[in-house]
């Protein structure tokens, strides 16, 4: 088709007076000129029935999986495939005197041939990744770190496939050259090597899902997961920023995952308040009197004073004083209440422990502690029901004769000389 269109153009010129060579030479550059336009028509027309035919259906159907191909530009990636091969299997014919530039422009087709099907396989393979996070396993088996190393091998033999195809050698030859950079190449891709492990040993032993919740001192990190990638993992602090932790890096080093608190049955409550010592003290008949009045305490009262007083009966135990025999306690009772507190809060799981405790004591006092588990694991949520628990602790405990430690403030100390006087 070239030739006979060339040698019109010829015709023409020579009419006008140009001579043989100036005639060759501006109808082969007519030539090439309308070689290049005919081949961006063709593919802006191509892409245009796609659009009008592939896309429409696409965004007709139901499924929302196919719009992907769209939004990963399979289709147009594909199409950049076309002005490569026409240009490369018609140049020799367009420009036949200019053998030198239609080698140079064929091999610079052949380059951009190699790196537009990289670019295609890339766009497939987010393709498969993104469809793949349309279903529920994405988030225990993501598969987003595969896809990443899948695209780097690519990328690499795009690359050698490239310098093949300057050199003019076989792509075998420069793999052999290259064996001997194997060290280098390990110490530039040492990052993904190393992610891509980790990536794999997270994956198999189910370590770490996107949507994890995860705690990391070291990183500065406690959030959600929102990305497993090759070499980063992704997380959203509580406070909205993002914190990016090498892959590796949660392999090598600790990391809290809460994910076994999400899927329990609550979320625990493990805090404690340091009681007085000063203030612990044998309960006299005045006391249990008064406490019996506490309606969670009531019965225990009774039933423990019937126990007692069994015991100190048969154990001939002289109860005029109050060393003698068991005896109950303030702290005790106050226990014994914050037991019957729990076990009432409609808030607390009572299919899983829940406790209130004597710790060691200290210097500042005895510690209490309140151990069980929050049936609503939303943090708000619980952050209300435990702060709605220790309210009532710290108004109550009073009650019982008993006081709570802290240390003494400015304000304390500000009026001690009145007292003293």
């Amino acid at each position: 088709m070239f030739n006979k269109y060339i040698l019109f153009l010829e015709n023409i010129l020579s009419k006008l007076g140009l001579s043989e060579g100036a005639s060759n030479f501006i109808s082969e550059g007519i030539s090439l000129v309308t070689l290049v336009l005919s081949t961006l028509l063709i593919y802006h027309l191509v892409l245009f029935i796609i659009r009008k035919t592939i896309y429409f259906f696409i965004e007709k159907s139901a499924s929302k999986k196919d719009d992907i191909l769209i939004k990963n530009k399979v289709f147009k990636r594909l199409c950049l495939l076309i002005p490569a091969y026409l240009i490369r299997y018609n140049i020799e014919a367009a420009i036949p005197s200019l053998s030198a530039l239609s080698s140079t422009i064929i091999l610079f087709t052949k380059i951009y041939e190699v790196f537009i099907y990289s670019r295609v396989l890339d766009a497939i393979l987010s393709t498969l990744n993104d469809i793949y996070d349309t279903y529920e396993i994405s988030k225990s088996k993501p598969i987003k770190g595969f896809i990443q190393v899948l695209k780097t091998i690519i990328y690499i033999v795009c690359i050698l496939l490239i310098i093949a195809i300057l050199t003019n050698k076989e792509l075998s030859n420069i793999l052999i050259g290259l064996g001997t950079l194997s060290a280098v190449l390990m110490l530039v891709f040492k990052d993904p090597i190393l992610g891509f492990v980790g990536g794999l040993q997270l994956t198999i032993n189910d370590m770490l899902r996107i949507g994890d919740w995860i705690v990391m001192e070291k990183s500065k990190a406690d959030g959600e997961v929102l990305e497993i990638g090759l070499t980063t993992v992704k997380v959203q602090n509580w406070d909205m920023t993002i914190t990016t932790i090498p892959t590796y890096s949660l392999i090598s080093d600790s990391f809290t995952n809460w994910r076994g608190m999400e899927n329990s049955g609550g979320r625990r409550i493990a805090r404690s308040f340091i009681i007085d010592i000063d203030t612990v003290k044998f309960c006299t008949p005045e006391m249990l009197e008064r406490f019996k009045k506490f309606q969670l305490v009531t019965q225990y009262i009774i039933d423990k004073e019937k126990e007692i007083e069994e015991y100190n009966k048969a154990n001939n135990i002289d109860d005029s004083n109050l060393v003698n025999g068991r005896r109950q306690t303030n702290i005790g009772i106050f226990r014994a209440y914050l037991n019957a507190y729990l076990a009432n809060c409609p808030f607390i799981n009572k299919g899983m422990t829940f406790m209130v405790r004597q710790l060691s004591p200290t210097e500042t006092g005895v510690p209490i502690q309140i151990y069980a588990f929050s049936s609503n694991k939303a943090w708000i949520s619980y952050e209300n029901i435990q702060s709605d628990i220790f309210d009532h602790v710290f108004a109550v405990v009073t009650m019982f004769d008993l006081k709570i430690y802290q240390k003494p403030s400015s304000n304390s100390l500000a009026v001690l000389p009145e007292i003293l006087e």
